[in-house]
């Protein structure tokens, strides 16, 4: 691993820096990239690392506050993505931050965040993101019918697959069943496992648990 495997974006904003230093910093984003859904707390190591070498570079607090957030950081997060984002100017990862304001125990506050300025002007995959968000905290209040009513937008019914349509049927299945609408439920997490190719989510065992049904494990071996 040398660091020329981060992307072009982030290499870019490292240029500011000395060449040695910008090599050292984009390894520990690199590992940290690797690391982050199989150890969030050595992801979050990699980072502080490269946090203490450049404190001043977007890339490098936004890449702390990510892995701080799948660490279950939450205000450590919220602090390093606000911060990324007055360097930088932009407003990526809106839907994390609200999030990390759900995980704070603070719904109110993420469901400001989702009807900020700011959200309008999110593109299509993050403000789909930030409905998911949306309807986490409407339910962490108890407005479980809002929570439905939050993720019936047009994407919903998108029959093409797109990036979010796992995470989106899964959120709405799950928001369904939180509302005791389990029949429905079971059509969206059907759904949703149609569409995870990747296996991220665990909808087909919630399909299969509301179903009554028994999941037999094809990787077994015989006798």
């Amino acid at each position: 691993m040398t660091g020329d495997e981060l992307d072009r974006a982030a290499k870019a904003e490292l240029r500011t820096l000395p060449k040695d230093l910008a090599k050292a910093v984009a390894r520990h984003l690199v590992m940290a990239g690797r690391l982050l859904d199989e150890d969030a707390e050595q992801a979050y190591q990699h980072t502080l690392a490269a946090r203490r070498k450049a404190a001043r570079v977007g890339v490098v607090r936004e890449a702390c506050g990510l892995a701080a957030y799948h660490a279950g950081l939450w205000s450590v997060a919220l602090s390093e993505l606000r911060t990324a984002r007055r360097l930088t100017g932009q407003e990526a990862y809106l839907s994390v931050m609200a999030d990390a304001e759900r995980g704070l125990g603070r719904p109110e506050r993420a469901l400001d965040l989702a009807r900020s300025d700011e959200a309008k002007r999110l593109p299509p995959a993050e403000a789909i993101e930030m409905r998911i968000v949306e309807s986490g905290a409407r339910r962490d209040l108890g407005q479980h019918d809002a929570a439905v009513l939050a993720l019936q937008i047009p994407e919903l019914k998108d029959e093409r697959l797109r990036p979010w349509s796992a995470r989106l049927s899964y959120a709405y299945a799950d928001a369904l069943a939180d509302a005791g609408r389990e029949e429905e439920a079971a059509d969206w997490f059907a759904r949703a496992a149609a569409a995870d190719r990747d296996g991220e989510t665990d909808a087909a065992e919630r399909y299969a648990e509301i179903e009554g049904l028994e999941i037999i494990d094809d990787d077994s071996e015989d006798g």
